[in-house]
C-alpha cells in the first residue's frame, strides 16, 4: 500500500486512507508499516483507524487491549466466532487424518447427503471447492458446457469473485478489472426504478430480455444469468419476493441456465428460508455457496440439477486437492450440527425482524435515510443527501460507519456509491446484541442523521 489511495481501492467502501498512517497509535502504525513491506498488491484495510483483533466469540471480537467489539459485519463465521463445536470438530479431524476426494470418505458422503437435503430434490449433485470464486468459476464452466453459449448476465454492481474468469463478470471490482465482451449488466431489483404502471416483475423481465437480445446481436448465445440473491454489492435488495420467476422464465426461454449465488444470502441469512432463491419460488439450475459453509474454513460448494452437469462430468475431469478434503468437510458438518441444535434460522428471523424494526423507528424522521431494507440478518440503510432526490451521501455514510466503530460496533458500506450501511452480523447475533446495536446506532444517529 502506498502513501496515497490507489485507483484500485478508491471506491472501496469504508477504506482506510494510508495518507494518515502517521497519525495512528505507535503499535498499530508499526504493524501496518510492516504489513505494507511484506504483503503483495491489492490489500486494503477498513475504518479511519484500523483495528486488530486477537480473539472472538459469538458475534463479538476482542482487541489486543481486551475491548469487546460487537461484530455486525462479518458473515464468514456463520454460526459465530470460534464456535466451540466447530473448533472441536476441526481439531479432532486434524489430529486424525486429512485426505482428499481420490479416497473413499464416508464423512464426505454423509455431509453431501445432509447438505443436499436442505435443497429441493431436483438439486441433487454437489461439487466441493475452496472459495466462492472457485465455486462460481466451476458453475460458469458447467453452464457454458451445458448450453453451448458464452453470454453472461449479472447486475450492474455485482461481485461474484476474483479469479480471472469470475472477475470478468464482477463489475464492482471497478475499471481496473474490465468486464468480458460476453457480459451484459442489468438493474438490481430496486422497486424505485420501475416505471409508473409497471411492476418489478415486468421491469426485471425487460432488463433480462434486452440483455439477451444485445448478446445475440453481438454473436453471443446466453450461457447463464448469475445473481446474488441478496444483491449485496448493489446495495442490498431482497424484496419483494417473487420477481425472479419472470427473470428465470426469460433465461430458460433463451436456452440459458440460472445460477443462484448463495455465498451471501444462503444458510438462513435472510431468515425465512435456508436459501435465498427459495423466497422467490424458483428452482435454479446451479447454486453456489462459499464463506459461511465452514464457519471460516476454506470450503465452498456447487449444487447442480443432474441433467446440467452430467455431460460435463463425462468429458471434463474436475479435481480440487483441498475441495472435499477431510478437515473442511468436518467444519461444514459441524456448522450443520449447530443449525440443528441451536435453531439458527428461527434466531435469525426473530432478531432480524427486531433489528430492522428498531432501525426504522430510529431513522423514520431523518432527512438523510432513504430506506431501511433487507431480510433476516442482512440489512441495508441507504444514506442520502435528500430524501426527495435520493442523491447518495457517501461522506455521511462513512461518518456513521466510523462513529459506530469508535463505539466498538463493526459495520461497513455497500452499493454503487458506497452510501448504504451494510449490517451483516454472524448468525450468533442474539437479542442482547440487537439491543446494544440499536442503542449505539441511536446515539450516532442523533449527531449524523
Amino acid at each position: 500500500m502506498t502513501a496515497t489511495l490507489s485507483r484500485a481501492i478508491a471506491h472501496y467502501p469504508n477504506r482506510f486512507d494510508p495518507g494518515v498512517l502517521s497519525e495512528l497509535p505507535e503499535h498499530l502504525r508499526k504493524t501496518i508499516q510492516r504489513r505494507n513491506d511484506v504483503l503483495g498488491p491489492g490489500y486494503t484495510l477498513i475504518y479511519k483507524e484500523p483495528v486488530e483483533f486477537v480473539s472472538g466469540h459469538g458475534a463479538h471480537l476482542i482487541d489486543r487491549h481486551g475491548n469487546d467489539y460487537l461484530d455486525a459485519y462479518n458473515n464468514v463465521p456463520c454460526v459465530g466466532h470460534a464456535h466451540p463445536h466447530v473448533a472441536e470438530a476441526v481439531a479432532r479431524q486434524m489430529a486424525t487424518v486429512n485426505t482428499n476426494t481420490r479416497y473413499v470418505q464416508e464423512a464426505l458422503v454423509d455431509y453431501a447427503e445432509r447438505l443436499l437435503s436442505t435443497f429441493p430434490e431436483e438439486l441433487s449433485k454437489l461439487s466441493i471447492a475452496c472459495s466462492g470464486s472457485e465455486a462460481n468459476d466451476l458453475a460458469v464452466r458447467v453452464a457454458r458446457f451445458h448450453t453451448g453459449g458464452e453470454g453472461i448476465i449479472v447486475t450492474r454492481w455485482a461481485y461474484h469473485g476474483l479469479t480471472r474468469e469470475v472477475a470478468s463478470f464482477s463489475p464492482t471490482l471497478g475499471a481496473g478489472s474490465p468486464l468480458g465482451p460476453n457480459v451484459r449488466l442489468i438493474d438490481a431489483p430496486d422497486p424505485r426504478l420501475v416505471a409508473p404502471g409497471s411492476t418489478l416483475d415486468e421491469h426485471m423481465r425487460q432488463q433480462v430480455r434486452g440483455a439477451i437480445d444485445d448478446l445475440e446481436r453481438h454473436g453471443y448465445r446466453l450461457a447463464a444469468l448469475i445473481t446474488d440473491c441478496a444483491h449485496s454489492s448493489d446495495g442490498i435488495f431482497t424484496d419483494p419476493p417473487g420477481y425472479m420467476r419472470a427473470v428465470v422464465e426469460e433465461v430458460h426461454a433463451a436456452g440459458g441456465v440460472y445460477i443462484a449465488d448463495e455465498v451471501q444470502s444462503g444458510f438462513a441469512r435472510l431468515g425465512d428460508s435456508m436459501w435465498g432463491f427459495s423466497r422467490h419460488g424458483v428452482l435454479p439450475d446451479i447454486v453456489t455457496m462459499g464463506k459461511p459453509m465452514g464457519n471460516g474454513l476454506p470450503i465452498s460448494g456447487v449444487v447442480f440439477r443432474p441433467e446440467v452437469c452430467e455431460e460435463f462430468g463425462r468429458n471434463v475431469r474436475y479435481f480440487n486437492t483441498f475441495g472435499g478434503s477431510s478437515i473442511p468437510v468436518a467444519a461444514g458438518a459441524a456448522v450443520l450440527d449447530v443449525f440443528e441444535k441451536e435453531n439458527v434460522q428461527q434466531r435469525v428471523l426473530e432478531n432480524g425482524n427486531a433489528l430492522r424494526a428498531g432501525l426504522r423507528e430510529i431513522a423514520k424522521d431523518s432527512p438523510y435515510v432513504a430506506e431501511v431494507r433487507g431480510a433476516g440478518l442482512y440489512v441495508g440503510v441507504e444514506i442520502v443527501k435528500d430524501r426527495q432526490t435520493l442523491e447518495p451521501d457517501r461522506a455521511r455514510a462513512d461518518d456513521v460507519i466510523n462513529d459506530m466503530r469508535d463505539r466498538r460496533i463493526l459495520i461497513s458500506g455497500t452499493g454503487t456509491s458506497a452510501n448504504t450501511l451494510k449490517i451483516r452480523p454472524p448468525l450468533a447475533f442474539d437479542s442482547a446484541d440487537v439491543t446494544r446495536f440499536l442503542e449505539t446506532f441511536a446515539e450516532v444517529a442523533k449527531n449524523r442523521l
